[in-house]
């Protein structure tokens, strides 16, 4: 007999509500409240999805013969949770008697996440925020080119219309304190980041100058500031802001006794000054070392001194308190001494669609570039392609490799360079991720690796869309 998937989804919901409400006949008085997390990942890139709450998993669901999953909450916590499935993220609103089932397509992951169920209607206006606010970062990224002033009416007219929207939605349909939270925090910290980001995107030649031409009450909103809003703190809006907004108190201090006018984030003295200032005034944990191993590990990965590493990272390890991340980066900024110009590029192994292995180095036959990409960010992946084959046809004498991070079936990679027309040749995907990552100190997604003919390494935080990018390929042919 033959289903329709429609069909088959229909009867997976129904079956995954019987089973709540099979549950709940019998529950017993030490679970609590119970909510239900389930749903089917079309393409999958591995057969698991893991469940995190405050930055911890909870448990690793294996997806069944239909790649299906199936959770259920016990003394239910109620709040943001994120759900993980190779290298794709994203956040769900779980609350008491909530049975949710999400379907998604690991080729759209986002575009194509939907819910079902209990609590799907607030969770599907979450991800329709989230989506927006995506599409909107190049509308606003244009008003930064305005005037403050008019800068502010347009975004203040965006804001508006959230609310609007929000407020209509409240009225037709019965949410909890929590959801109107959540949903009002997407579209007040996404309002707010956009004005920590205007002095940085107005076009200048000096930040400097444009933070002291910004009206006095332009930052009116930083008095009513939540530092350490726990419910909030995994919140990617919440979060992104509070990183954008200790950047620009800490540009605006350092610019107090610097002779700089101009932004530069691989300076010591701006990222101890930043953090410095996370230190001093957030309370939360989490928050704080989160924020702190943010600064840390930017700096690296645009620094190409070792000895500022080491300050840098002296600092990180008397103001964090978290191990993991301690550990981190004490062991990242080792193993980025190891990928210091003139030493020899490290062994790593790397598969060609065809499934044959070879190790990174003896890809090399003259001046090699080497970029990463992930097919869950569209966009990096999209425009570091692009912006290599116009550096092919400019610079032959070089060669550039691709390589995907993401790992697992082999077939999702060569899909996505199929999906936008790329070529196969000089693609690469590694064959341990993981430990790729760590060897070549791959953070973030947008770095690039510059070595000789003979594999040794010339700039190992290179990045292509730098104005000096060009530059240092000539550099490289020059050697």
């Amino acid at each position: 007999m033959t289903f329709n998937k429609h069909l088959l989804t229909r009867l997976y919901l129904l079956s995954a509500a019987v089973l709540m409400v099979s549950c709940k006949g019998d529950v017993k008085n030490d679970e609590g409240d119970i909510a239900y997390l389930g749903g089917e990942i079309i393409n999958p890139s591995n057969p698991y999805v893991v469940l995190i709450k405050n930055k911890k998993p909870i448990d690793t669901l294996k997806l069944d013969e239909n790649n299906r999953f199936l959770y259920k909450f016990k003394h239910l916590e109620a709040g943001l949770y994120t759900f993980h499935h190779g290298t794709d993220i994203q956040m769900v609103l779980i609350e008491p008697n909530d049975s949710l089932m999400l379907r998604l397509n690991t080729m759209d992951f986002d575009e194509s996440l939907v819910y079902t169920g209990m609590g799907a209607k607030k969770n599907n206006f979450l991800i329709e925020m989230f989506l927006e606010s995506e599409k909107e970062d190049q509308t606003v990224l244009k008003f930064c080119q305005y005037k403050p002033e008019a800068f502010e009416r347009r975004l203040d007219s965006i804001k508006l219309l959230k609310q609007q929207r929000l407020d209509e939605f409240n009225s037709k349909n019965k949410n909890s304190e929590l959801f109107t939270t959540v949903a009002k925090a997407n579209i007040d910290y996404n309002y707010y980041m956009s004005k920590e980001v205007y002095p940085f995107a107005y076009y200048s030649n000096s930040e400097l100058k444009n933070l002291k031409s910004l009206p006095t009450n332009f930052y009116s909103y930083r008095k009513d500031v939540d530092y350490n809003n726990e419910t909030l703190k995994d919140y990617f809006p919440y979060y992104e802001f509070l990183k954008y907004h200790f950047r620009n108190l800490a540009t605006s201090e350092h610019f107090k006794h610097s002779k700089d006018s101009v932004f530069d984030g691989r300076s010591v003295d701006y990222s101890l000054i930043k953090m410095k200032l996370i230190d001093s005034l957030v309370q939360n944990t989490a928050i704080k070392n989160n924020l702190l191993a943010d600064t840390a590990f930017r700096f690296f990965n645009s620094s190409n001194n070792i000895t500022a590493n080491d300050d840098v990272l002296k600092a990180f390890l008397a103001m964090s308190s978290d191990s993991l991340q301690r550990k981190k980066g004490i062991v990242y900024t080792s193993t980025l001494k190891k990928l210091a110009p003139g030493n020899t590029l490290p062994d790593v192994k790397v598969l060609d669609f065809n499934s044959r292995s070879y190790e990174l180095r003896d890809l090399v036959k003259k001046p090699t570039v080497f970029y990463f990409w992930t097919y869950t960010i569209r966009g990096h992946f999209k425009d570091s392609h692009d912006k290599i084959r116009e550096l092919r046809f400019k610079y032959p004498e070089v060669e550039f490799i691709a390589l995907n991070i993401n790992g697992g079936d082999p077939k999702l990679w060569v899909r996505s360079l199929k999906q936008y027309n790329y070529t196969l040749d000089k693609e690469y995907v590694f064959e341990n991720a993981e430990q790729a990552k760590e060897t070549l100190a791959l953070y973030p997604i947008n770095k690039v690796i510059l070595v000789d003919n003979k594999g040794k390494i010339v700039h190992a935080n290179a990045n292509m869309f730098s104005i000096k990018f060009e530059e240092e390929l000539l550099g490289l042919i020059n050697r």
